[in-house]
């Protein structure tokens, strides 16, 4: 199967279709996304996705980054962070029909409020919270060593709200989103 005829995964113009993003930062995410990818992939490139609904693949385009945007994303932390955050919104929108409706306070175990797409949101009732986390090398051992690791984490989150944990490991081209419960 050729990667057009694959579904795609839509990590451009994320603040059009996730209202806790705004355009500044939206482009930001997919910015840092498209270096990490880079390390280790041309565009475009398929990238797998295992959730609740199974395992899928799906094709990421992503701008090819020049030594000035590899400049300013030099810090590989931050960096893998920010990428992460961008490659996962775009995945659980995809996968989970969830968008970002606002960042996640300290301690909450999360690092964002999702909610269904379409969703009426005048509280965050209605969301799960999003803890991300990005693997830029390693293979699928770190990818899911780091998965428990997050699922941990948001178990340990100082919020009541329902939750997932997601990890992308860039080198593996690979996303695990995994919703969290007490009993997991």
């Amino acid at each position: 199967m050729s990667v057009s005829s694959k579904p795609k995964l839509q990590l451009q113009l994320l603040h059009e279709r996730h209202s806790g993003l705004t355009p500044p930062l939206a482009a930001a995410l997919a910015e840092a996304a498209a270096v990490c990818l880079a390390r280790h992939h041309e565009s475009p490139c398929d990238v797998q996705i295992a959730c609740s609904k199974g395992i899928s693949t799906r094709f990421v385009e992503f701008n090819s980054p020049d030594v000035r945007t590899r400049n300013a994303w030099a810090n590989e932390i931050d960096t893998t962070e920010n990428g992460a955050y961008g490659l996962s919104l775009a995945a659980i929108e995809a996968e989970e029909n969830m968008v970002a409706v606002r960042r996640a306070e300290t301690l909450t175990g999360a690092d964002w409020y999702v909610a269904p797409i379409g969703a009426p949101i005048e509280d965050l009732e209605g969301c799960f919270r999003l803890e991300v986390s990005g693997v830029g090398t390693g293979g699928s051992s770190a990818l899911a060593a780091r998965l428990r690791q997050k699922v941990d984490q948001t178990r340990r989150g100082n919020s009541n709200l329902p939750a997932f944990a997601a990890v992308v490991g860039f080198r593996e081209k690979s996303i695990a989103i995994q919703r969290v419960s007490d009993g997991e």
